[in-house]
């Protein structure tokens, strides 16, 4: 792998983590080292920080507080 690429791999400890679960990036680096985007990409969704991945986090937070809001909502009236 060239040297430009681990040391950028270097700066970016995420990337680096994912290279070391995802070996197969080691080869295609080697071969290819402006793969650089892709890999950035292939590691936002593993790592699931994409827009998508953030807004169903969030969304997922309103109704578990919803929920709740609920719940507490149903004991207060028995109570």
């Amino acid at each position: 792998m060239r040297r430009e690429v681990l040391e950028y791999l270097d700066s970016k400890k995420e990337l680096k983590q994912f290279v070391r679960e995802q070996p197969i990036w080691y080869r295609k680096l080697s071969r290819n080292p402006y793969e650089l985007e892709s890999l950035e990409v292939a590691s936002l969704h593993h790592y699931k920080k994409t827009v998508p991945h953030q807004v169903e986090k969030f969304t997922n937070g309103v109704q578990m507080a919803s929920m709740m809001f609920q719940m507490f909502q149903a004991m207060k009236s028995q109570g």
